[in-house]
């Protein structure tokens, strides 16, 4: 069994339709999403509408989060977007949506776990105790071991965030962080899945790919939309100037 494993798509709809695509040609049954689904780019409402026609399950990411915070006050949205600070990119997001995407978003849980086959699958955005802290490729044992929370613990670990890629097992459990669909920050701006594969009595392994998109749709999206603190430059080569 294969299970594409995304994340971080940060509403740009050109990369998401690339990799649904590549989880297809790839043979995947199930796609699972690790969170900030929308924020940064210009395509927030669009993301949500095919991420549920698709039947995506996953999780709340940290951006998500402050976006539907942010939602709650519609009437200080148009304010926030007009001071040009760092929310004002959040606000705009909350502005795209409506109802259902709100709602959409707004159901998805913090955490995640599922059984493929007899593998337990635990997907988070950060970690298991945050959504805002970061699993990097360097994260060791003891690391990880104070992280979780489940005894024993999961044989595969799904997070995000970081937007820094890798599957590699740490102690017993497979961690996979998806990188980014949308806000590649490795200096690869293609977008990025991972492929989990269930190989029968327990086993897995992952695998991360890299998909090409349509770029240039998205940098002209944001500059049509007026999609505030963005940078063109950054989708083009693959680079973020601070987190998320």
């Amino acid at each position: 069994m294969r299970i594409a494993l995304i994340s971080d798509i940060h509403a740009n709809l050109p990369a998401l339709h690339a990799v649904l695509a590549a989880a297809q040609r790839h043979g995947a049954e199930v796609v699972l999403s690790a969170g900030d689904v929308v924020g940064s780019g210009p395509h927030p409402r669009e993301v949500v509408e095919i991420l549920a026609e698709h039947g995506v399950a996953g999780v709340r990411g940290n951006v998500d989060r402050k976006v539907l915070a942010l939602a709650e006050h519609p009437k200080r949205l148009g304010e926030i977007v007009a001071e040009g600070k760092r929310k004002a990119n959040y606000a705009w997001t909350a502005m795209q949506l409506d109802g259902a995407a709100r709602r959409w978003l707004a159901a998805l849980p913090a955490r995640l776990t599922v059984n493929f086959e007899g593998v337990e699958v635990l997907v988070v955005h950060g970690s298991p105790v945050d959504d805002a802290d970061y699993l990097y490729p360097s994260l060791t044992p003891l690391g990880l071991a104070e992280r979780l929370r489940e005894t024993p613990p999961p044989p595969v670990l799904v997070c995000g965030h970081s937007h820094i890629p890798f599957a590699r097992r740490v102690g017993g459990t497979l961690v996979v962080n998806c990188g980014s669909v949308g806000r590649p920050v490795d200096g690869d701006p293609r977008a990025c899945l991972a492929l989990l594969e269930v190989v029968g009595a327990g086993r897995v392994r992952g695998r991360i790919v890299r998909v090409d998109y349509e770029v240039e749709r998205t940098v002209a999206a944001l500059v049509e939309r007026a999609v505030p603190a963005a940078v063109p430059q950054e989708y083009r080569r693959g680079v973020k100037r601070d987190g998320a």
